[in-house]
């Protein structure tokens, strides 16, 4: 159906757009509100919405769209129960609550066909208002079926309930579709042509296909010199593209976490086998779908999730809408025990993976301390060429663990490091975000600095421990020492020394690191939204090369504070004085020491420690209602992408008015309910592929007495005889 123009025009910025707001509950108070505003008239004083009021003017169903008087009495009467032409505030607020039910589709199209309003269906109501569909005028229903007699009555005057609506609704489209089939079946042998298939496909059940499967209905019949479809094929195309949802269930069952992996034929019929609704014949059919645009012979027979995704139904407005609802976190509905709970689950997360990180570059990081805290300008005390001579000399000198002197105390601290960072992160980028959820780069930058600024309360203490035992391994005749005896030596303002300059690497690291990483990922992602664990080790690889090398100045000035100074070494009272030392003793060069080394080891390091972050929390997923892991939903990005092209809605749809347009447009897009000239441009787009000449929806409904005594077709006069 036509939807609203009202709203905000999403900027520039968006590119995974979630403008659509969720339904959530609106106060009494704020509708009240809202129908005042829309409200024109009184009647026997009490003030309510005209058509107009509500269908123009709320819903944004514009005159200019010629819509058919008798479709918008229909579409009134879904929130006119009282049947008197007009909305009161307790049918607005009634018709509000029932759009946030999870049935308020069926709810919806049962109130269209309740035209009475006595809560039940009568056989005249539904054909009332059945006939006025354009399916039904294009290829006529019979409704002097068994089917509708096994529902209503032999003498039709059965009425139907809600639940029972329901489950014909669903019914009738495929037995629609087989009195379709049984009147194109001419001689009655069980079989119709190709191009009849494609007919009743693209005429009753238009919305199962996809535009590729509408495009290649005809070619997917047969083989290349029979097009004839029985009726065991069309029932099983039309029951495999029903089951998508479960196509995609035993696809995963092969595929496991692989987000685009190919399944043989075999491997994914064997999987169907424990599927009891899924027959041999609906697997051939959906390989042979899969099949039509590639090599068979140099590619092989198999099946990918890109071919199920072109090959599925496109989803409606309403399921779209429900699709960022499961995706998008409701931190307003969540307790506070539960949020401590998440955070307590990213904490250990965040130690897991800060660990393992941390690990995997500890020696890298050894390695770099010690180049920066070389100091050239002293007699002869030059130890180490370069960072490759300075690894070689550490193991030649002191063994393979040398490289891991002083990891313990980092280990200790990566957990609290790492569970402030991302939690820091996190919280800023939700606070920060705009109305239409986009997130600006000024916004990510913020949030990214303060994650760093807040981590030196743990890194400060810990980075001093470290580096104090990093060295303590370059003179020989030096006591071995502990990282006990470092926090006893130093007491507990002297953990904090240095800490100026631990800010002054910090923010910018995580300024320049989080938002890199985000737009890496993002760029990484493949075409269904889903981030494989090597795109995530690049992303955040790539992302921590710049972010380590610009605050290494910033670093070099922090070790030399942390650092204690031994005899005849320069001693440096604070940042500003320890960077005049530097630059007047050594020059610029001295404010990149280590650089190579820190990039080296900042950058996979951090790629390790994003990687086992998130591969932990798809793996060990538990969803506490927050926001899910970005990139871990195989279909996320493809279905907020389709939210781009859906219609604005008014600002005063709140609560279940936020669905309103949307749901209205899914009873026609879902049921096949299509009303004269009442369509959203999703709908559109499924009319317009509908075929404008049916030659056999003049004899669906033709008496077999009349069949027999006609010898010849009539056929339409040609151009030289009108």
């Amino acid at each position: 159906m036509v939807a609203a123009t009202h709203g905000s025009t999403v900027d520039g910025e968006t590119r995974v757009s979630s403008h659509i707001p969720v339904a959530v509950t609106a106060t009494h108070e704020q509708l009240e509100q809202v129908f005042n505003k829309y409200a024109s008239v009184e009647v026997n004083g009490i003030r309510c919405m005209s058509s107009k009021d509500y269908l123009t003017d709320f819903l944004g169903f514009h005159s200019d769209t010629n819509l058919d008087d008798k479709t918008m009495k229909l579409i009134m009467g879904t929130i006119d129960l009282s049947k008197n032409g007009h909305v009161t505030l307790d049918e607005f607020s009634a018709f509000e609550r029932m759009l946030r039910k999870p049935d308020a589709l069926f709810l919806l199209a049962f109130q269209l066909f309740d035209m009475n309003g006595t809560g039940m269906v009568s056989f005249d109501e539904f054909k009332d208002v059945f006939s006025q569909t354009v399916v039904h005028q294009r290829i006529p229903l019979d409704f002097n079926c068994e089917f509708l007699t096994l529902h209503f009555g032999r003498d039709r005057n059965k009425q139907l309930s809600y639940p029972e609506f329901c489950q014909l609704l669903h019914e009738i489209q495929y037995e629609h579709a087989r009195q379709a089939f049984s009147t194109m079946d001419d001689d009655k042998n069980g079989f119709i042509n190709a191009q009849d298939f494609k007919e009743l496909m693209t005429t009753i059940r238009i919305h199962l296909l996809s535009p590729y499967v509408a495009r290649n209905l005809v070619s997917v019949v047969g083989s290349e010199t029979c097009h004839l479809v029985s009726f065991a094929y069309f029932t099983a195309f039309n029951a495999l593209l029903s089951r998508m949802d479960l196509i995609k269930k035993v696809y995963y069952h092969v595929a496991g976490p692989k987000s685009n992996a190919d399944v043989s034929k075999e491997d994914f019929l064997r999987a169907a086998q424990s599927f009891t609704a899924i027959t041999p014949l609906e697997v051939d059919i959906l390989f042979t779908l899969a099949e039509l645009d590639r090599d068979v012979q140099h590619h092989g027979v198999h099946i990918s999730y890109r071919d199920i995704v072109r090959i599925s139904p496109e989803e409606s407005e309403f399921d779209l809408i429900e699709t960022v609802a499961r995706l998008q976190p409701s931190p307003t509905n969540r307790s506070v025990l539960v949020q401590t709970m998440e955070t307590a689950y990213r904490f250990v997360l965040g130690a897991v993976a800060g660990a393992t990180g941390a690990t995997a570059v500890y020696p890298i990081d050894l390695v770099k301390t010690r180049m920066q805290n070389q100091r050239g300008a002293l007699v002869g005390e030059v130890m180490y060429k370069n960072s490759i001579d300075c690894f070689f000399k550490v193991i030649r000198h002191e063994g393979m663990m040398g490289l891991y002197r002083g990891l313990p105390p980092q280990l200790v601290g990566v957990a609290p490091e790492k569970a402030i960072k991302l939690t820091m992160n996190d919280l800023l980028r939700d606070r920060l975000r705009r109305k239409d959820n986009t997130l600006p780069l000024w916004a990510e930058m913020l949030a990214g600095g303060c994650a760093g600024a807040s981590q030196v309360v743990f890194t400060n203490p810990l980075e001093i421990v470290k580096i104090r035992l990093q060295v303590a391994g370059e003179i020989a005749s030096m006591k071995r020492i502990s990282a006990i005896s470092v926090v006893k030596d130093l007491g507990f303002m002297g953990l904090y020394k240095g800490s100026q300059a631990c800010f002054l690497r910090d923010i910018p690291f995580s300024a320049i690191y989080f938002p890199s990483y985000a737009h890496w990922k993002n760029r990484f992602a493949d075409e269904t939204g889903k981030n494989s664990p090597l795109s995530l080790l690049m992303a955040g690889t790539i992302a921590g090369a710049p972010a380590a090398v610009i605050p290494t100045p910033a670093d070099v000035i922090k070790t030399r504070l942390q650092v204690q100074s031994r005899t005849g070494q320069t001693r440096y009272e604070g940042v500003i004085d320890c960077a005049k030392k530097i630059w007047s003793e050594e020059g610029a060069r001295a404010f990149w020491k280590g650089a190579p080394a820190r990039m080296f080891r900042s950058s996979p390091q951090f790629g390790v420690t994003l990687l086992t972050y998130e591969l932990l929390q798809r793996f060990l997923y538990v969803d506490f209602g927050g926001r899910p892991p970005e990139g871990s939903d195989i279909a996320q990005r493809q279905k907020l992408a389709e939210l781009t092209h859906l219609p604005h809605r008014n600002s005063d749809h709140i609560g279940g008015w936020r669905v309103a347009t949307a749901a209205y447009s899914a009873v026609e897009t879902k049921f096949g309910l299509f009303l004269p000239r009442v369509y959203s441009p999703l709908s559109r787009s499924v009319l317009e592929s509908m075929p404008q000449h049916q030659p056999h929806a003049q004899r669906i409904l033709r008496p077999q007495s009349y069949e027999k005594s006609v010898t010849t077709p009539q056929t339409a006069p040609t151009s030289e005889g009108s």
